[in-house]
């Protein structure tokens, strides 16, 4: 009977998050990754990545040293925000970073009330983002404050910049990707920059049974930046569709990164569902580097069957991508579901 009861016991707590079972190192794994969740992200630090989705009204963060066995990881709430704050409901694409010295969240949310979605951060200042106290650090926003999701923030030559998903008025019906300076890791400083809007076919796909009847997409932007090149992958079309898909920017490099001209749209998608494959709606995606820093990898969401849209069977997964000659991102095709790929690459030991 005891045997019963302490089995139930350590059951119990690993599906809490308060054991990690980990066993013996992973040598494949396949996709998708978890059952569930949508814009996947993760910070890799100190030999290990921490990693976040969207989870409804809370925020949850996983530790893991390695996202081929997110499974297992340990996780934990970080942030429950009270009742009846302009912060309290639909709190979506949460993003981890560690800033001088200290760990911020950045996230969407708002009332119960889409119109109302900002954006919001919280940080903690111990060296383990597992531990310690997340502190609400309030809203990130210019001075426009209009409807805005999907912040992320990155470094470029030394400048601390903020992209995020937004509406240029106070009416829905068309979403675009904006970029400004950051004075500091929770505050915009100076004007916000439009720096793509759904102008081809491909990111237009976004009808509606109800009031907005469409809505045209450019969402989810991510950096990523090889050497002295910076792209921004974006996600476009709307997420209910099976046409949701990553389109990429491209910085020029003549002109200051604030400046819309300096950008340049690939007229098609750089990666798309292939049905095929079994994947359908891949997007709002984030990248991640091989432990040992040899391999760059594609974080994303996507759904398994056509027609399963926004809701909860979109699930996190993973693949290896590479670079063509001009220094640019090769995604490839989505990988097949349940196809037996080889974990991220861990230097050995010698």
């Amino acid at each position: 009977m005891q045997r019963i009861v302490f089995t139930f016991l350590i059951i119990f707590l690993i599906q809490s998050g308060w054991v990690n079972a980990q066993a013996p190192a992973l040598q494949t794994f396949t996709n998708p990754l978890l059952p569930h969740g949508a814009d996947p992200f993760s910070f890799y630090k100190d030999g290990y990545y921490y990693y976040m989705h969207t989870g409804g009204n809370k925020l949850m963060l996983w530790k893991t040293k390695t996202l081929a066995d997110l499974a297992r990881a340990e996780r934990k709430v970080i942030f429950d925000p009270p009742e009846g704050k302009a912060w309290s409901r639909e709190l979506w694409a949460p993003e981890i970073h560690f800033i001088k010295g200290k760990w911020y969240v950045y996230f969407a949310a708002d009332d119960g009330d889409n119109v109302n979605h900002r954006m919001y951060v919280i940080e903690n200042a111990s060296p383990d983002p597992m531990k310690g106290s997340w502190v609400f650090k309030g809203k990130v926003a210019d001075k426009t404050d209009k409807w805005a999701i999907d912040g992320s923030v990155f470094t470029y030559k030394g400048k601390l910049y903020m992209v995020w998903s937004g509406w240029e008025g106070d009416t829905n019906g068309q979403q675009d990707i904006y970029i400004a300076r950051m004075k500091n890791p929770v505050k915009i400083t100076g004007k916000r920059v439009r720096i793509s809007s759904p102008v081809y076919k491909w990111e237009k796909n976004g009808s509606l049974p109800g009031n907005p009847p469409h809505v045209s997409v450019n969402e989810g932007p991510q950096p990523l930046i090889n050497g002295d090149k910076l792209f921004i992958i974006y996600s476009a079309s709307g997420c209910w569709t099976d046409y949701y898909a990553l389109g990429m920017l491209t910085y020029a490099g003549n002109k200051s990164v604030l400046d819309s001209a300096s950008w340049r749209k690939n007229e098609q998608p750089v990666f798309a569902q292939t049905p095929e494959n079994g994947v359908y709606g891949p997007g709002h995606n984030s990248f991640f580097k091989s432990p040992d820093g040899t391999e760059d990898w594609l974080l994303y969401h996507a759904n398994s069957r056509p027609g399963e849209g926004c809701g909860g069977n979109r699930s996190p997964r993973a693949q290896k991508f590479t670079w063509n000659a001009d220094g640019s991102p090769n995604f490839g095709l989505p990988v097949k579901t349940g196809q037996i790929l080889a974990v991220p690459s861990v230097k050995k030991a010698e």
